[in-house]
């Protein structure tokens, strides 16, 4: 499978999982399939742009704290999101962290699980 399919491939497990995980959180909506479309575009244009800014000024909490303080900077980068992305609604930091944790592990599972093997 060539990078693009693969690209494209987790773009549509990622607005997936941004469509399910919603129904277990209270405190995270999602309007739309085509809301966590952009949600997870938007989501993965942050984690490459923006965070590793983050990453980089947040470095010496992030050192002090062993590496904790990266659960806030995932929080940041999903408020962010919320603030581009009308329709995709979360209520506080909480939530965020939350969010981008449960989604991080989901998406590990789910990209093992459909992982092509040679």
């Amino acid at each position: 499978m060539n990078f693009f399919m693969k690209l494209i491939l987790r773009v549509i497990i990622t607005a997936l999982l941004v469509l399910i995980l919603p129904y277990f959180f209270k405190g995270i909506e999602v309007n739309s399939l085509v809301t966590a479309f952009k949600v997870a575009l938007v989501l993965g244009l942050l984690n490459f742009f923006i965070k590793p800014i983050f990453v980089f000024f947040t470095l010496p909490f992030t050192v002090f704290s062993l590496g904790l303080f990266l659960l806030v900077i995932n929080g940041m980068i999903i408020m962010l999101c919320d603030y581009f992305v009308k329709g995709f609604d979360v209520q506080n930091i909480g939530w965020a962290i939350l969010f981008s944790v449960v989604l991080s592990l989901s998406q590990s599972l789910v990209y093992k699980l459909t992982e092509v093997k040679k």
